[in-house]
């Protein structure tokens, strides 16, 4: 099954969720900003993704601006910065079988899906 870490105010977030309606694949919507994934889920999607930690913060947040930016961060310091402050998780995360991707690109969705 698939899974969609999803923010409904993001036009990008919506977008793919309706690419992957439209799939016709099941798939489950996790409301991050309101079920936040805890330290070590977001350290297993990080895994899931291969990617490091800072390269799922959205850096243009005002809350990573005014508190982390340009300090020096271990990758755990980050993963709990995201914990803590769920908004600076980059959406949508799609998952699938073990893997994630970032969901911004819907070419990139249409063939992880496949």
């Amino acid at each position: 099954m698939i899974q969609i870490y999803h923010n409904p105010r993001c036009g990008k977030s919506r977008n793919c969720l309706a690419f992957i309606e439209d799939s016709k694949q099941e798939y489950e919507i996790i409301p991050y900003l309101t079920e936040t994934p805890s330290f070590d889920e977001l350290k297993g999607l990080l895994e899931k993704l291969n990617i490091h930690p800072v390269e799922l913060v959205r850096t243009k947040e005002k809350i990573w601006i005014e508190n982390y930016k340009g300090k020096k961060m271990s990758d755990d310091e980050t993963i709990q910065a995201m914990a803590d402050n769920p908004i600076l998780i980059e959406r949508p995360i799609v998952v699938k079988n073990g893997k994630a991707i970032i969901g911004r690109d819907l070419d990139k969705v249409a063939s992880f899906l496949d």
